[in-house]
């Protein structure tokens, strides 16, 4: 009878939780892709890649969301059960409150574990992935974004203006300035310009012009009646070199090596000017999920008190009040991370100290002190 009692608790806690958890994933990520839409459209990406990036940043949404979506879902549940008199037939049949405080426990150690993967492994994989695709990605809705006197800068050292755009898509008097990294540029101005498709590249082909050349030293201009200005090899100004949140975890544990002068490396972005936010995406990544077993037992609370008795309603304020604390707290510690390792171990261990507090107010409150099975018991089944 108790195992069943347990599946059917477990089962409702984690079904709930999944649907919350990607209900509200899944809205915030519909919110988040049509804000991004504007910003692919002004950056000359196409569709398919707005639609890749957008899905390739899902998971990191996901791991934002796991614990609140963890503590609601918990609470609400115990809630639920307290409210349709289910935990009163739970104690009637013999089942200890410590042991499905145990239990649950032990659940969320899981749920740890599987945050811990998705924030090492999955979350920045997928990111640098999706950055790669838009390395990769051909910037071929340019065309659309050329607005008759308006100057555009969309991709980077290039300015484009025309005065103006007919029915068929071709440019009047349009003006093009690229500039490079060793401070000369070129001028080109045409009569008229048109896009056309040559293999599968989109180039903009200009007619009747001129271009004058700029290297610092020398000006050379020369008169065209027809000219090819390809735009494969320019870079948008979207950032698409790789940022430390894309390092695998693995990299950036050994970039703590280099810190303390146990190795040297060549790794990317990790150098000591980058030390604390190395070490920010560490604690993200291997500390932040043990707040998860933390806001288990918090919402654990709701069952030391049934609804009969006239603390409930205060206690349920009370537990809320605590849990969003911890998920605040949780969040706002990656602001104290800084170079200081010391610092940084005092700030990693209080997620470990936060759930030995709240097991031994859970002994407290079933005085379990002065039970004949002892305390120091519940506390080894408890591990």
């Amino acid at each position: 009878m108790k195992k069943i009692i347990f599946r059917k608790l477990l089962l409702d806690c984690l079904t709930f939780f999944g649907l919350s958890l990607f209900g509200i994933s899944t809205i915030i990520w519909v919110f988040q892709a049509v804000n991004f839409l504007d910003i692919m459209i002004e950056d000359g990406r196409n569709y398919s890649v707005y639609f890749n990036y957008t899905l390739l940043n899902f998971p990191k949404i996901i791991s934002r969301i796991l614990p609140f979506a963890l503590f609601f879902s918990f609470s609400y549940t115990f809630i639920k059960y307290e409210t349709n008199n289910e935990l009163i037939i739970f104690w009637n049949h013999g089942v200890n409150k410590i042991s499905i405080i145990n239990f649950f426990f032990w659940i969320s150690i899981i749920i740890m574990l599987i945050q811990i993967l998705l924030l090492s492994i999955v979350v920045p994989k997928s990111q640098e992935v999706a950055r790669s695709h838009l390395r990769s990605s051909d910037i071929d809705f340019f065309e659309g974004l050329i607005k008759p006197k308006k100057f555009n800068d969309t991709i980077k050292g290039l300015t484009v203006y025309t005065e103006d755009k007919n029915i068929d898509g071709e440019f009047r008097n349009i003006y093009i300035k690229k500039n490079s990294s060793d401070n000369s540029f070129q001028i080109t101005f045409a009569k008229k310009g048109v896009f056309e498709l040559k293999g599968n590249k989109k180039i903009l082909v200009l007619y009747d012009g001129k271009t004058l050349n700029n290297n610092g030293e020398n000006i050379t201009n020369f008169d065209f009646s027809k000219s090819d200005f390809g735009l494969s090899n320019m870079e948008s100004h979207l950032v698409t070199h790789q940022k430390i949140k894309e390092q695998p975890t693995i990299i950036l544990l050994n970039c703590l090596q280099t810190f303390f002068d146990i190795r040297d490396t060549n790794i990317l972005n990790c150098d000591k000017n980058n030390s604390r936010e190395i070490y920010k995406e560490l604690f993200k990544r291997l500390v932040t999920p043990f707040y998860l077993p933390v806001l288990t037992l918090i919402s654990l609370l709701l069952i030391l008190t049934s609804k009969e008795n006239i603390k409930y309603t205060k206690n349920k304020f009370i537990t809320f009040f605590i849990g969003f604390g911890i998920i605040i707290i949780s969040e706002s510690s990656l602001g104290y991370i800084s170079n200081n390792l010391i610092k940084n171990i005092s700030i990693a261990i209080l997620p470990i100290i936060l759930i030995i507090v709240t097991y031994f107010v859970f002994i407290y409150s079933l005085n379990l002190f002065n039970r004949k099975i002892s305390w120091l018991e519940h506390i080894q089944n408890f591990w």
